[in-house]
């Protein structure tokens, strides 16, 4: 099944950070979250991105002081620079690293000194989701973002338990994203970082070759928000209950961000990176994230460095 034709971009033309963690209702409110005072409503979902296993998430900032504009993921270091992966949508119109300066997990902040964009992005959020890749070459080496990740390189991410890490403001799943549940303290990159979590039920493979302008170039992961009830059918034919009380959607201003699972044996892997999502990212509503399975050529050419691992 294709995305739906008004899917839209997590981020363009250098958003303002309003950015959203969509998570349950129910989660929110079991959690503290209240009108008056939202911000603890998001507490098991701030810890769950600070989990030692995401702390190769990455913030981006235009002017050094407001952070959360896109998300990235640290992917390793070679002897004398350090790599992320991000959406290539975030670089838009200007299409240079230059265009931010990026914060790591540490508090370190990085300076960009070469952009990669992946060959197939044409700009299109709608049918070029599976391209929207862009990698980001940094002045120095990261050392304070963990273990360098392993992304996966397998074929069977169909079904695992996507967790994903971004920075950015909050919503719910009744009202989608909205300015009134941004905590008060959201530019504190400390205070943004969150995750969510959502069962990978669509998995498209890459188009071979990639087709013409308008024409779907495949390669994405495909998730959905289900309500509490199960009063909601699923498009892609998977459960309609939320698969844990951690379940969300990605929004604007996380646009870039990591995309993980964890494999049998207790390692976790980078599987894809925020791209696209339906409207409003409500209940009913979806987010995609390009494969990074298919990728690896792409990846080494520019950074020989990145580990893969399949299950």
């Amino acid at each position: 099944m294709r995305r739906a034709a008004a899917a839209l971009a997590f981020a363009v033309l250098m958003a303002a950070p309003a950015g959203a963690v969509i998570i349950l209702d129910s989660t929110w409110k079991e959690e503290g979250g209240t009108k008056d005072d939202p911000a603890p409503g998001f507490r098991a979902h701030n810890k769950l991105a600070h989990e030692k296993q995401f702390a190769a998430a990455v913030t981006f900032s235009s002017d050094g002081d407001t952070w959360g504009e896109c998300s990235g993921t640290w992917i390793g270091n070679d002897a004398t620079a350090g790599y992320f992966i991000s959406a290539a949508h975030c670089f838009a119109p200007a299409n240079a690293a230059s265009m931010y300066v990026y914060r790591s997990e540490g508090g370190t902040t990085l300076i960009g000194v070469e952009l990669f964009i992946h060959p197939g992005w044409t700009g299109s959020a709608d049918d070029r989701t599976g391209c929207d890749l862009a990698i980001v070459k940094l002045s120095a080496p990261v050392t304070d973002a963990g273990p360098q990740p392993l992304i996966y390189g397998g074929t069977k991410e169909k079904g695992h338990l996507l967790t994903f890490v971004g920075f950015g403001g909050r919503g719910i799943g009744s009202t989608g994203e909205n300015d009134d549940f941004d905590p008060d303290d959201w530019m504190d990159a400390d205070a943004i970082k969150a995750a969510g979590q959502g069962i990978i039920d669509q998995v498209m493979v890459a188009a071979d070759p990639v087709p013409g302008v308008n024409a779907d170039a495949g390669n994405y992961l495909g998730i959905y928000l289900p309500k509490e009830d199960g009063s909601l059918p699923n498009p892609y034919g998977g459960a309609t209950r939320p698969a844990t009380r951690l379940a969300g959607l990605l929004g604007t201003g996380d646009s870039g961000s990591g995309a993980w699972f964890q494999l049998a044996d207790g390692r976790w892997v980078l599987a894809g990176v925020a791209s696209d999502g339906t409207p409003k990212a409500r209940y009913g509503d979806s987010a995609w994230f390009p494969r990074l399975s298919s990728q690896r050529a792409w990846i080494a050419s520019i950074f020989p460095g990145a580990q893969y691992v399949t299950d």
